[in-house]
């Protein structure tokens, strides 16, 4: 008897511990091919006077935002995905509300390796802003400049793509379709975001689409990152470039409250002949999400986020 129940307490801890194995091995599979990093923001910002002589006018305002990258890496495959979407408005007394920030930019990449860190690869990409835009500081009352897909910038293309870490991204792609939609019809006039006549809803270029994503870690708790386009039309003046730069300098307080400060370079020959510039500062709330995992083994650490 006693030999049987020793036969049946060996059994049931193997059984256990093969129980308990499992689940761990599929989950750390899971991990080394998915990386999900996240940030969600909520900026304030106010002022108030009374009697101050040296004037000024209450205000209030608010930022809020979220910033993913889900990117799937397993063998040759690589998939990344990027979300990235910010509204903020200011309310100053006097004046009124006026948006501070606005942008909705989507987009996804799917490249399988060739070579050491160099991918063939295809994806798409899509621009644009939840509301509308006034000539006068977003006046209401002011002449109307911009709306939700007015303009819209898709693009579409395959290339190849270079990524030797997790902190630099570079897409080069060669045969790229982009499409400007203005769908908002008060701004369909010719000559607006380079529209060829009264009416029309889009603009198709076709050209060279290159991008880039590096991300700095300048010191504990303090991270930038850099992103960078160009895009060039074969078909009508491929020398009238399109530049696009932008910089998010975060500085982590504690874990939930840091302080974010963003800059935009813009030049579009078909909007304005004019380097375009927007600069945004916040402190606030922000909860990041990062699985703190390698996601292989040739890759470098992704602390630049934590």
């Amino acid at each position: 008897m006693k030999k049987i129940l020793l036969a049946a307490t060996i059994s049931f801890g193997i059984s256990a511990m093969a129980q308990e194995v499992k689940p761990e091995a599929a989950t750390t599979d899971t991990v080394k091919a998915w990386s999900i990093q996240g940030q969600n923001t909520l900026m304030l910002n106010q002022a108030a006077f009374s009697n101050w002589v040296g004037g000024g006018a209450n205000n209030v305002g608010w930022l809020a935002g979220v910033n993913y990258n889900l990117t799937y890496e397993k063998g040759k495959d690589l998939w990344e995905n990027i979300i990235i979407l910010g509204y903020g408005q200011n309310n100053t007394k006097g004046i009124g509300t006026r948006k501070t920030q606005d942008v909705i930019n989507l987009s996804t990449n799917y490249g399988r390796e060739f070579a050491k860190n160099w991918y063939l690869s295809g994806g798409m990409s899509l621009q644009t802003q939840f509301a509308g835009g006034y000539e006068d500081g977003n006046n209401p009352e002011a002449k109307k400049i911009s709306n939700f897909m007015a303009p819209g910038y898709l693009n579409i293309g395959v290339g190849v793509t270079y990524r030797p870490n997790d902190n630099f991204t570079m897409t080069l792609r060669p045969a790229n379709a982009r499409w400007t939609f203005v769908l908002d019809e008060d701004l369909q006039t010719a000559g607006t975001y380079g529209l060829k006549n009264d009416g029309d809803s889009s603009l198709f270029q076709f050209g060279f689409l290159g991008t880039a994503i590096y991300k700095i870690k300048i010191m504990e708790n303090i991270n930038l990152t850099n992103t960078a386009s160009v895009f060039s039309n074969y078909l009508d003046h491929p020398d009238h470039l399109v530049l696009g730069y932008s910089g998010v300098l975060n500085m982590k307080i504690n874990k939930f409250i840091s302080t974010n400060i963003t800059l935009d370079l813009l030049y579009d020959h078909n909007q304005i002949q004019k380097t375009q510039l927007k600069q945004t500062l916040g402190v606030g709330f922000a909860y990041n999400i990062d699985n703190g995992k390698k996601r292989s083994d040739k890759k470098d650490n992704q602390s630049w986020l934590k």
